[in-house]
C-alpha cells in the first residue's frame, strides 16, 4: 500500500472553547451529524477541537488545505460503535482524491488525542 499523503495538526484548546460559543462558528465547521453527536458527549471542548485538528490534518494529506472548493464542513468525523474516529468519505472528497492522485480506490486513517491544552489529530490517506 502507498501512501498519498500524511497531515497532523494540534490545536489550543482554549481557541476552540471561546471559537464554539459562537453558534455561526459551529454552523460553518462542523456537519449536523457531528453536532448531534455532540449532545451527549461530556468534554464538549475536547470533542469540537479535536475535530477541527482532523479537518485540518485531512486537508493537510490531501496536499490542498482547503482549496479546490474544500470546506471544513465537507470533511466529516464521526466514532463508530467503540469510539474509534473515522473520516466520512462523501461524493465530493472522492472527487477531489481521484482528481488530485489520479486514483481509483483509497483508504483514510485517523488518530485523535487530547489533553487538557490541547488537541491533535493525525491523518493518512494510502491507496487500497
Amino acid at each position: 500500500m502507498r501512501v498519498l499523503g500524511i497531515g497532523v495538526d494540534i490545536v489550543e484548546n482554549r481557541r476552540i472553547q471561546k471559537s464554539i460559543k459562537n453558534p455561526l462558528f459551529k454552523k460553518r465547521i462542523y456537519t449536523p451529524k457531528e453536532l448531534k453527536q455532540s449532545n451527549i458527549v461530556i468534554n464538549k471542548v475536547g470533542y469540537f477541537s479535536k475535530r477541527f485538528a482532523a479537518k485540518e490534518a485531512f486537508s493537510k494529506a490531501l496536499g490542498i488545505g482547503f482549496r479546490m472548493n474544500l470546506k471544513f464542513k465537507d470533511i466529516e468525523v464521526i466514532n463508530d460503535k467503540m469510539g474509534k474516529p473515522y473520516y466520512v468519505i462523501n461524493k465530493k472528497i472522492i472527487k477531489i482524491i481521484k482528481k488530485k492522485f489520479k486514483i481509483k480506490s483509497f483508504k483514510c486513517f485517523l488518530s485523535i488525542s487530547d489533553e487538557k491544552n490541547y488537541s491533535t489529530a493525525f491523518a493518512i490517506i494510502q491507496i487500497s
